[in-house]
């Protein structure tokens, strides 16, 4: 059964007339994307040092561009725009499930290190 994919990015406000050039498209966006994460990591413009929610507003453009990032590349290298919505869904609550399971263990551990730490006990094997 032959499926069309639509050949669009930003929710239809840039259209091409192949899958080549919607590839190249993407590619570009994403490259774009990278510079400006990268110039921003060399740079670190000193306006973006401030504490907002308990971290720098820096890290906070860091991840906000990674996960555009990884959305882009999910959704159009891996043609997640053509499949089901149950799919869709599926794939992205498992996702939101795991990384949300993740930040806990790794906050759970956190909390023991800096527990023995300040308690002035330092095991070495922990």
């Amino acid at each position: 059964m032959a499926h069309e994919h639509k050949l669009e990015i930003f929710r239809g406000l840039l259209k091409f007339k192949s899958n080549t050039s919607k590839i190249w498209g993407v590619l570009v966006f994403l490259t774009i994307v990278t510079i400006i994460e990268v110039a921003l990591g060399i740079f670190k413009p000193e306006m973006l040092m401030g504490k907002v929610l308990g971290m720098k507003m820096l890290n906070w453009i860091f991840i906000i561009l990674t996960i555009v990032k990884a959305y882009y590349i999910t959704w159009d290298f891996m043609h997640m725009r053509d499949e089901t919505k149950a799919l869709r869904r599926m794939v992205v609550w498992t996702a939101i499930f795991l990384i949300c399971y993740l930040i806990f263990i790794l906050l759970q551990e956190g909390g023991y290190i800096e527990g023995v730490y300040s308690s002035e006990y330092v095991k070495r094997d922990f």
